[in-house]
């Protein structure tokens, strides 16, 4: 009952280099229906996420130019990332905690992997975990003014 995120992690992650452009990350999005994709640098080193809601808000909402280049709207700092020897218990809990549905798992700092709320439910044996994450990261939290 304590398995570890290797064995129901994404293996097969897509990734976007900081230079592309934001069209090219939805394009990424869009094709693999997936919400989230690791950045990483020259090296393969993850140096940040973007998220379809990075690209409405920090991009869309402030009228940027599909150009705009993924560094100036990505998530850098703070990057929540789990590895593969976690639990999946640890990792429902930190996604729980920091609000996020999708979990970077990472090893020597490159991306190995990826367990979103949608891996965790999909597992019978944490399902009740799933949803009780889910119900922590849609706790309302406060609007910006």
């Amino acid at each position: 009952m304590n398995q570890q995120l290797r064995n129901i992690m994404t293996s097969n992650v897509f990734t976007v280099k900081e230079t592309q452009s934001i069209q090219e990350a939805a394009a990424i999005m869009s094709e693999n229906n997936i919400g989230a994709v690791p950045v990483v640098n020259h090296s393969g080193q993850m140096t940040g996420i973007i998220t379809d809601r990075d690209i409405t808000l920090r991009s869309t909402a402030q009228g940027e130019a599909a150009q705009t280049p993924i560094s100036e709207v990505m998530t850098a700092q703070k990057i929540v990332q789990g590895t593969p020897e976690m639990n999946v218990q640890q990792a429902a809990h930190m996604m729980a905690q920091q609000q996020i549905r999708r979990l970077p798992v990472v090893e020597n700092g490159e991306i190995v992997g990826m367990v979103s709320l949608g891996d965790l439910a999909v597992e019978d044996q944490y399902n009740q975990q799933a949803e009780q994450t889910l119900t922590d990261i849609s706790t309302p939290s406060s609007p910006q003014k």
